[in-house]
């Protein structure tokens, strides 16, 4: 009986699967646990804003529409339509992090995706996106959020950042 051989995986991008699916499932599970949590343990639907600290709140939303609110005029299709798309994207930032050998890009990679299938669990669950995180100060106040934006942004972040500098140390004279 012979064994099928399967190409091996360089040591960069073997590291660079492991740390953006551990990135992945850490993103996730946060961001469901802390979810679940705030519906169901701190129990924040029946308080709606709670004072943490000055300048940070639990506030209670449900967020039907993408960022900001931007697009919340779809009703029920809305859900389906976001979450194919998220989960499209998904399968896109996977392909990525496959093909890459650059550690923080699979990181934020695993963080973005991590944080679009929250999002979607949560679509598909509760049929909006539960946010929770308020930030405000002086009159100023953030949209509320939850981990899994934080994740996303983040994770945004930190690929525009590595663009940035990646351009800059191929630039002539740099």
């Amino acid at each position: 009986m012979s064994e099928a051989v399967l190409p091996a995986i360089p040591g960069p991008a073997r590291l660079c699967r492991a740390l953006g699916a551990a990135l992945f499932v850490a993103v996730l599970l946060l961001d469901q646990g802390s979810k679940y949590w705030i519906l169901h343990g701190f129990d924040l639907p029946d308080r709606g804003s709670v004072p943490l600290l000055p300048g940070l709140n639990f506030t209670m939303v449900w967020n039907r529409a993408i960022t900001f609110g931007m697009l919340g005029g779809m009703a029920g299709i809305g859900r389906v339509v976001f979450s194919v798309v998220s989960l499209l994207i998904v399968l896109l930032l996977g392909v990525w992090v496959t093909r890459t050998t650059r550690p923080w890009v699979a990181g934020a990679l695993g963080a973005i995706m991590g944080g679009a299938v929250g999002n979607v669990i949560d679509r598909m669950h509760y049929g909006a996106v539960v946010d929770f995180i308020h930030a405000h100060a002086y009159g100023w106040s953030w949209p509320v959020f939850n981990l899994a934006d934080a994740a996303i942004d983040c994770g945004v972040a930190v690929l525009l950042f590595d663009s940035l500098t990646d351009r800059r140390s191929r630039a002539p004279g740099a």
